[in-house]
């Protein structure tokens, strides 16, 4: 069957994006992984002995950045309804976070401390329909939101991946009710031309 005009684009932009190159030859699973180093660089979401609740986490982009960074004196817990391969010093939880059991197989693998970070790349399975896409992805940031509103310790982090448009201006207000700081960023890894981008909150208030 041959591939539409939009998906053969979307294919030669994929293999020929320098950070998918990079990703490859560094041995990360996502060009994703690129977003959160920068952003870390940045903001400080996260440092050795942290811990990180990682949202919407495979392929393991991200975990597998923070896993490293956090060291042996740090934990990270990822959850995702797609499975995802190991990574060490990772806890993986497969499942909707948003469901009764694997929220309490977070709190379980968090032991009963409080999450120094939480941070969200996901992104809903897009229908093509703008405004369908766009109040889905303003509903898995709310989640992300609600989350960390109940495992971060006072004066943690957040970061999650949204996209302008409807309800985009009205999810900021409720970041900044949690937050002392929060700042837009658009990575370079990020696609120029994608509504992307990541809302860092700092100091949440608790």
């Amino acid at each position: 069957m041959a591939r539409s005009k939009t998906s053969k684009k979307w294919m030669d932009e994929h293999v020929n994006d320098p950070y998918v190159k990079k990703a490859q030859m560094d041995g990360y699973r996502s060009r994703a992984s690129y977003k959160l180093i920068e952003i870390n660089e940045k903001d400080n979401l996260y440092r050795p002995g942290s811990v990180v609740v990682d949202l919407g986490s495979a392929p393991g982009g991200w975990s597998q950045i923070v896993a490293p960074a956090v060291g042996e004196n740090g934990r990270v817990i990822a959850s995702d309804i797609l499975p995802m391969d190991p990574i060490n010093g990772v806890t993986f939880i497969q499942g909707d976070f948003t469901e009764e059991a694997p929220y309490e197989a977070i709190l379980e693998a968090l032991s009963g401390s409080q999450a120094d970070a939480v941070v969200s790349d996901m992104a809903p399975n897009l229908s093509g329909v703008k405004n369908t896409d766009q109040y889905a992805a303003i509903y898995l940031v709310e989640l992300a939101l609600d989350m960390a509103r109940n495992v971060l310790k006072p004066g943690g982090s957040f970061c999650a991946k949204v996209f302008q448009g409807v309800g985009y201006e009205e999810y900021v207000k409720e970041v900044r009710r949690s937050f002392n700081k929060v700042i837009v960023r658009k990575p370079d890894a990020s696609r120029s031309r994608s509504r992307e981008v990541y809302l860092v909150g700092k100091g949440f208030k608790g």
